[in-house]
């Protein structure tokens, strides 16, 4: 166990859940790009038991911690593994916990253009949208999918323009902002499809 994150009053966090199975540079590169252009104290790296919406399980959990601790290198940057330690399994859960827990922080939930192609299938996906602010990174080839996805044209009043995305963490929800510019065309999956990462 790595124990909680400390965070300050009025502190601007980022919480990047994921199985991270394997962490690769494109989880490097949408951490960095969150944190300037966000204009975020901290992100906080979740990784997550297992993912829900998958059917097989990720590799044990100490391996998935050590390779995150190893690539990502940021003295803005914690890898936790805070949602074995609050017992969630589902993000809304997660978000809920931690803003108990920390009330006066000011969380940005992070997610790659992919998942919002997707989070219209997540566990009470609405309920996350209007409880926290949410900033979404570009992803290869994933940005029209994700502008055009259920989520986005939901929330599409809601949404705010990229060059005002460093307003984002203190905007009352629904608030979401989607970037653009450069990405790392990489994915766990390709990884281990490509048998790099074998468990």
């Amino acid at each position: 166990m790595l124990g909680f994150p400390k965070a300050s009053d009025g502190m601007r966090v980022g919480v990047l859940g994921g199985s991270f199975d394997p962490p690769h540079a494109g989880h490097v590169h949408i951490t960095r790009q969150a944190l300037r252009r966000f204009g975020l104290d901290r992100v906080w790296w979740l990784v997550s038991p297992g993912n829900p919406l998958k059917v097989n399980g990720p590799a044990p959990m100490e391996r998935r911690l050590a390779a995150c601790r190893e690539i990502m290198q940021h003295p803005k940057v914690e890898v936790t593994d805070i949602e074995v330690q609050l017992g969630t399994r589902f993000t809304a859960d997660t978000i809920k916990k931690l803003q108990d827990i920390y009330p006066n922080v000011n969380f940005v939930w992070l997610m790659g253009a992919d998942n919002l192609a997707s989070v219209h299938k997540w566990d009470r996906w609405e309920w996350i949208f209007e409880n926290v602010p949410i900033g979404v990174t570009s992803r290869p080839g994933e940005y029209l999918k994700a502008a055009g996805s259920k989520a986005a044209r939901k929330y599409a009043s809601d949404r705010m323009p990229a060059s005002g995305a460093k307003l984002l963490p203190f905007q009352k929800p629904p608030a979401w902002c989607l970037l653009d510019g450069p990405v790392v065309d990489i994915s766990s999956t390709e990884i281990r499809e490509n048998g790099d990462w074998a468990k």
